[in-house]
């Protein structure tokens, strides 16, 4: 269980990344981490697309992870079965 809350956290921040360097505006990468150097080497439209599915990905990811994580918890656990019987 902590191997799992522990890669929703690692994917939680790579999600923060990631969106921290998209364009407000959708046009590609931020200047901060290489701008027009990054959009000529990847192409303005192939960045963003990129930066687009990564961060689908993610998310994606997390919901996921996170519901296994439920469920985990949800079967392992004996406290609601001894609330009922008391």
């Amino acid at each position: 269980m902590s191997a799992i809350t522990v890669l929703i956290a690692v994917l939680g921040i790579l999600l923060m990344l990631v969106v921290l360097i998209q364009n407000p505006k959708g046009g590609g990468v931020d200047s901060t981490f290489g701008g027009a150097q990054a959009n000529q080497m990847f192409g303005a439209a192939k960045s963003t697309d990129l930066i687009e599915k990564i961060t689908w990905g993610l998310a994606a990811a997390i919901f996921v992870l996170c519901l296994v994580a439920a469920v985990i918890i949800g079967d392992g656990s004996g406290a609601t079965e001894q609330i009922l019987t008391q």
